[in-house]
C-alpha cells in the first residue's frame, strides 16, 4: 500500500502539511487517511530519543534504561583490606534511663537465682513518644504616654505574625531542601507521627518567608564560592513550569551555591562570575566553562576514562585499541604519581616525561574517527589535563561537584522541578544554605533556629556562621 499512496500523493508527507493538502487526504477516502497517520506517528518516533543515535559522547541521561548496557561485576571486594582495624559507630551518652531487667529463675528447670555471676551492659536507641510542643503566650501590652504607642514583648520562639515556630520551619525545609522529600510526604509524616495539621500553602509560604531572611547568607555564600582557590562547578538540567532550565552548582570545600536559569551557556557563566575568577577552576569537559576568566583550569579525567571505556565496547579497531590502551596508561601514570612521596628533583623528572607522553600521543598520525574527535578535544584542553600535578589541593577527578549536585538530582526525581520563578530562587537558596551548613559541620536545625531567634530580637539576620573543625 505504501507505493500506491506514495505515487497518488504529489506532496512530501515529511514536512509540515498545509490546510489544502490535509484535505487533499481526506478526499481520497480512509485508506489515505490511515496512510498519513502511519507516516506521521513513524515521523515523531523517529524524532523521539528512542530512535536517536546514540555515540559513545551521548549523556547518560539521554540514553533510554532499555539501551544502557549491563552494570560489571565489582571487581573490588568491597570493604577495608583483611587486618585492618574495624570502624564501629560510637555509642551515645547514657543521658536517659538505666535499666536492669530481672531474671528471678531459670527459663529451662525453673531453678530460682540469687545473685548475678556476671553481667553485661547493652545500649539501646530508640524514639521516645514524639509530641509536638503547643505553647501559649500570655503577651502583655503597654500604653506609652510618652510615645503615644502600645508596646509587648517580642517572642523569641516563631517569627513575627508567624503559627509556625523556627524549628519546624527550619525542620520542614531541611525535609524538603536537603534531603528531598516531597511536599505530601512531610505533610503525611508530620500529620500522623506528630499530629501537626498543616497545608500545603501553609508550608511554602513559611519557607519563601524563611528563604527571604537567608538570602544574605545566599550572597554571602556566593561571594565566598568566588574567593576560593580550588573551586568545582557542574549543572544538571532542571524543569520549571514544565520547561528545561538548569540547575547550576558552584561548590569548594566549604561553601555550595546553587542557582536556576535558563541558559546552560556562558551567559549564566556570565551571570555568577561577574569579574575574573582568582583561583584554579574544576570542570567536565563541558565547552561553556571556557568562557570563565581563570587563573587556571583541571578538566576531570573520570570523564575522559569514562569516553575511553564507552568508545571501547564499540570500536575494536587496532589504532583506537592502541590510542586507548595508551592514553589510559598516561592518565592512570599522572594520577598514581599524584599520590607518590617523592623527592622534588624525582618528582619533576616524571612530571615532565608526562607531558612528553601526552604530546607524543596526540601528534601521531591517527585515522580512526573516534581517535581524531578524543585527539582534537586533548588539543583544546591541553593546558587543563596535568593542573592536579602541580598544585597539591587540585584533584584530578570533579567528584567534589557530583556529590553536592546529586542531592538536587534527587530532589528533581521526586518532586519534578519548580512551578514558578519564585520557587526556583527559594529552591535555589534553601539548597545553598542548607548543604553549606553541611559542609562545615554545622547542625543546620540549631543553627537556623538561632539565628532566626537573634533576628527576631534584634531586627537582623547573624552573618553566616563559619567552619567547624570536625572531631577525628
Amino acid at each position: 500500500m505504501k507505493r500506491t499512496w506514495d505515487q497518488k500523493f504529489t506532496f512530501d508527507l515529511n514536512g509540515p502539511l498545509t490546510q489544502e493538502q490535509a484535505e487533499t487526504i481526506y478526499a481520497l477516502g480512509h485508506e489515505a487517511v490511515i496512510y498519513a497517520l502511519m507516516v506521521l506517528s513513524s515521523r515523531g518516533m523517529s524524532n523521539g530519543v528512542e530512535n536517536q543515535t546514540i555515540t559513545p559522547s551521548t549523556p547518560s541521561g539521554m540514553i533510554p534504561v532499555y539501551e544502557k548496557a549491563t552494570t560489571p561485576k565489582r571487581r573490588k571486594k568491597p570493604g577495608a583490606k583483611k587486618g585492618h582495624k574495624g570502624h564501629y559507630r560510637q555509642l551515645p551518652p547514657i543521658t536517659d534511663y538505666k535499666e536492669q531487667p530481672p531474671l528471678l529463675h531459670c527459663p529451662d528447670c525453673g531453678t530460682p537465682f540469687g545473685k548475678p555471676s556476671e553481667q553485661r551492659t547493652r545500649v539501646i536507641e530508640d524514639i521516645a513518644d514524639m509530641e509536638p510542643v503547643v505553647t501559649q503566650h500570655t503577651i502583655p501590652r503597654h500604653w506609652c504616654s510618652q510615645c503615644k504607642k502600645m508596646f509587648e514583648p517580642t517572642v523569641p520562639d516563631a517569627l513575627p505574625n508567624a503559627t509556625f515556630g523556627h524549628r519546624l520551619v527550619a525542620f520542614s525545609a531541611w525535609l524538603h531542601y536537603g534531603l528531598g522529600a516531597t511536599i505530601a510526604q512531610i505533610i503525611s509524616v508530620l500529620g500522623h507521627h506528630l499530629r501537626f495539621c498543616l497545608s500545603e500553602g501553609g508550608l511554602v509560604a513559611a519557607w519563601q518567608r524563611l528563604a527571604a531572611l537567608l538570602f544574605a547568607w545566599y550572597e554571602e555564600i556566593g561571594q565566598q564560592v568566588k574567593q576560593a582557590g580550588v573551586l568545582h562547578a557542574d549543572e544538571t538540567g532542571w524543569r520549571l513550569s514544565g520547561k528545561t532550565v538548569w540547575l547550576w552548582c558552584f561548590t569548594s570545600s566549604i561553601a555550595t551555591y546553587y542557582m536556576v536559569d535558563q541558559s546552560r551557556g556562558s551567559p549564566a557563566l556570565s551571570k555568577f562570575f561577574t569579574e575574573a575568577f582568582d583561583g584554579i577552576l574544576i570542570t567536565d569537559f563541558w565547552s561553556a566553562y571556557n568562557a570563565v576568566v581563570c587563573t587556571g583550569r583541571q578538566t576531570c579525567l573520570p570523564h575522559l576514562m569514562r569516553e575511553l571505556k564507552k568508545v571501547d565496547d564499540k570500536n575494536g579497531s587496532a589504532e583506537w585499541v592502541e590510542f586507548s590502551k595508551k592514553l589510559g596508561r598516561i592518565l592512570k601514570d599522572a594520577i598514581r604519581l599524584k599520590k607518590k612521596d617523592l623527592p622534588e628533583p624525582k618528582f619533576q623528572s616524571l612530571r615532565s616525561r608526562m607531558d612528553i607522553r601526552l604530546d607524543t600521543l596526540i601528534a601521531m598520525p591517527w585515522q580512526d574517527a573516534d581517535v581524531k574527535r578524543l585527539v582534537k578535544r586533548l588539543n583544546r584542553y591541553r593546558q587543563t589535563i596535568f593542573t592536579f600535578l602541580d598544585n597539591p589541593e587540585v584533584p584530578s577527578d570533579n567528584n567534589h561537584a557530583e556529590r553536592e549536585i546529586r542531592p538536587a538530582v534527587i530532589i528533581r526525581k521526586n518532586s519534578q522541578g519548580n512551578r514558578s520563578n519564585n520557587g526556583a530562587n527559594v529552591q535555589a537558596i534553601l539548597m545553598s544554605v542548607y548543604r553549606t551548613l553541611k559542609l562545615r559541620n554545622l547542625d543546620p536545625l540549631d543553627t537556623i533556629v538561632s539565628a532566626l531567634k537573634n533576628y527576631v530580637a534584634t531586627g537582623s539576620m547573624p552573618p553566616l556562621p563559619e567552619a567547624k573543625l570536625s572531631v577525628s
